[in-house]
């Protein structure tokens, strides 16, 4: 006031406060008023509202100051100008913790290769994908992706098509067996003919089914829109209450008393959707920096609150409850068999395979293993091979019938290691039994007591898997899992989502795998297993970084912990304006107290945002349930800026 004088700086700030609304702030008034005209007022209506009535009472007072009672003359534009732009910072918080949409169907569209070998007149071609059609012979070389569905017609090879059902264990292919898009040859050669080209491929519908239920999820209608919508017809009606009081029991003259009281009422009240504004956002970037810390990346801000809606957590069994590659369980020995003998020379016969269960026998016979001699592999059965001078024969149970073996007193405890979802299969020494051997996909350290805590948190649990239901069972019966679905291709896991979510309310699901990439997206909170695919990550709301299912439990726990601050902060929000409503209306005019303090004003704002920064600035001290905090190396913190350290 000394420098440039008190009129001088009612000039300037309505200068300034005019940019301010003209500009950044007008997108409020568009939307506002139109708005409050359809009887549907929102946080822009209250925003337009409160900061049009600060803006106007401020413009009279600066060039018509003779209409107003003595006294009342005030300006209020510093209101109107720092409530548009911490709104709209408060916004661009939230805006952050959008996540992308897009990225996972350009990632599934990437598994699809771009050409092929199309077999024509004894040549192979190399052809557009676009261009094959049905009936095509094609090609497929050791390493490469199938381009398209379709039937062997000549070789044997292995693929991988975890990406489809799940399951770590390459699928062997010969005659007459489909092939799928986007699935991996293994070392064998492959010609097959095509069925299903373009759109109608598996890969293809799984990309529709990602985008449809992406598509779907409509916005979570936040508390503050469903608070709003209350509070500004409320706050319009005590203004108007006030006017009419005022209108006809004020002090001479009264309509211009009338008139101040009004104003004076949405001023105070309009520090309250600045707090709103502020109240969820904060909170929200706070406690995803607080999650990443904790090894939880949440991919999309709402799925904050969705998650804490949650009732049954549904999970993925293969790469997500267990380790996803299989190891040797059991090794039961016939007479005069001892276990180092037989995993010796069942290793050695094994060791020139590529196969998951043939590395993990390699793995379990260490150091030492001889050279094998006339390996042959018997497709649909085993494999059969010479070490050390001795006949080695490992195999289903059909390969012993067929060769002659004897294994009824192997057969008994064979059923019932199968009855425990392991895998079987047994190993016989110059014609005669000599081992029974299972494999079972490991479950991983933590998943048994993740599922404990969801159960204390009063959640129920699924296991959601393209396991067949033995295998499904028995795991699910070990680690007490509620609800069990097997034998679930993609488009099954969809649909049993939705039942799940019928008869038990909102789901989170937790996968890994391409093939759970749908279901990541159909659920009302998908989370990702962190070591899994990238289409798996891209389709999810939240990743678990460790890949350790406790981390699921941490993601509830900051889920839970950041909307309790939220609703913290919209109490206090509310609380510090609602009290100093009555003030602004005039109740203390009587008893010699002012109509409005613009100590009050400006201290109701002050205290609301101040109160709202420092509460949601608490979640750093949030601490993870279960298990150690696993930091994203080099992860920005949202709000403060400091670096999250590995």
């Amino acid at each position: 006031m000394d420098v440039i004088g008190h009129q001088q700086s009612y000039y300037l700030q309505f200068l300034l406060t005019t940019l301010v609304l003209i500009g950044p702030g007008l997108q409020f008034y568009r939307k506002g008023f139109p708005a409050l005209l359809r009887g549907a007022p929102d946080m822009n209506s209250l925003v337009a509202l409160g900061t049009a009535a600060a803006y106007v009472f401020s413009v009279i007072s600066t060039f018509l100051p003779q209409i107003l009672p003595q006294g009342t003359a005030n300006v209020y534009y510093e209101a109107a100008a720092v409530i548009v732009v911490l709104i709209l910072t408060g916004r661009y918080l939230e805006a952050r913790a959008k996540g992308r949409t897009g990225a996972a169907i350009k990632a599934l569209i990437g598994l699809q290769p771009k050409t092929a070998l199309v077999v024509s007149g004894g040549e192979a071609v190399e052809t557009a994908v676009d261009d094959i059609a049905p009936g095509d012979l094609i090609r497929l070389r050791p390493g490469e992706r199938v381009a398209v569905d379709g039937e062997v017609v000549s070789g044997t090879s292995y693929l991988d098509e975890s990406m489809i059902t799940g399951e770590p264990v390459p699928v062997q292919k010969s005659s007459g067996d489909p092939v799928t898009a986007g699935t991996i040859n293994g070392n064998g050669p492959l010609e097959f003919r095509a069925t299903k080209v373009g759109g109608e491929t598996v890969l293809a519908q799984i990309i529709r089914m990602v985008e449809q239920a992406q598509g779907a999820k409509l916005p979570v209608q936040g508390m503050v829109d469903r608070i709003t919508l209350w509070f500004v017809p409320a706050v319009m009606g005590v203004a108007a209450l006030t006017v009419l009081v005022w209108s006809v029991f004020g002090p001479s003259p009264a309509l211009p008393f009338a008139l101040v009281a009004g104003v004076s009422v949405l001023i105070i009240a309009c520090p309250c959707p600045c707090a709103m504004g502020l109240a969820t956002p904060t909170s929200i970037m706070v406690g995803i920096g607080r999650a990443a810390q904790m090894g939880i990346l949440f991919r999309k801000g709402d799925a904050l609150q969705r998650l804490e809606e949650v009732r049954v957590v549904a999970l993925d069994k293969t790469g997500t409850l267990t380790e996803g590659r299989p190891a040797l369980r059991d090794v039961i020995c016939a007479d005069g068999v001892t276990r180092e003998e037989v995993l010796r020379l069942v290793a050695a016969a094994e060791a020139s395979s590529e196969h998951p269960i043939a590395r993990a026998l390699v793995a379990a016979a260490g150091k030492g293993i001889p050279e094998a001699e006339s390996v042959e592999a018997i497709p649909g059965f085993g494999l059969k091979a010479r070490v050390e001078g001795r006949e080695v024969l490992i195999g289903a149970a059909r390969l012993m019938q067929r060769e002659g073996v004897e294994i009824t007193a192997l057969d008994g405890q064979a059923k019932a290691l199968a009855a425990r979802g392991e895998t079987v299969f047994f190993a016989a020494l110059d014609g005669q039994a000599a081992a029974l051997i299972s494999v079972a996909d490991p479950v991983k350290e933590g998943s048994a007591e993740a599922i404990r805590a969801l159960h204390a948190e009063g959640l129920k649990v699924a296991m959601i898997s393209g396991d067949g239901a033995a295998t499904a069972h028995a795991v699910a019966a070990d680690l007490g899992i509620d609800l069990v679905v097997a034998d679930c291709l993609p488009g099954d896991k969809v649909a049993a989502l939705d039942k799940l979510r019928v008869d038990h309310g909102a789901l989170a699901f937790v996968g890994d795998g391409i093939n759970d990439a749908p279901a990541l997206a159909a659920a009302d909170v998908g989370l990702a297993i962190g070591t899994g695919t990238d289409v798996a990550i891209e389709a999810a709301d939240v990743v678990l970084v460790s890949g350790d299912l406790r981390g699921v439990v941490n993601a509830l726990t900051a889920s839970r912990a950041t909307l309790r601050n939220i609703r913290q902060n919209l109490f206090w929000a509310f609380g510090y304006n609602v009290l100093l409503v009555p003030v602004a209306a005039g109740v203390l005019y009587p008893f010699g107290g002012p109509m409005l303090s613009p100590v009050l004003a400006a201290g109701a704002m002050a205290c609301s945002s101040v109160f709202v920064l420092s509460n949601a600035l608490r979640l750093y001290g949030l601490k993870p349930t279960m298990g150690r905090a696993t930091a994203v190396a080099g992860a920005a913190d949202p709000v403060g800026g400091k670096e999250v350290t590995a």
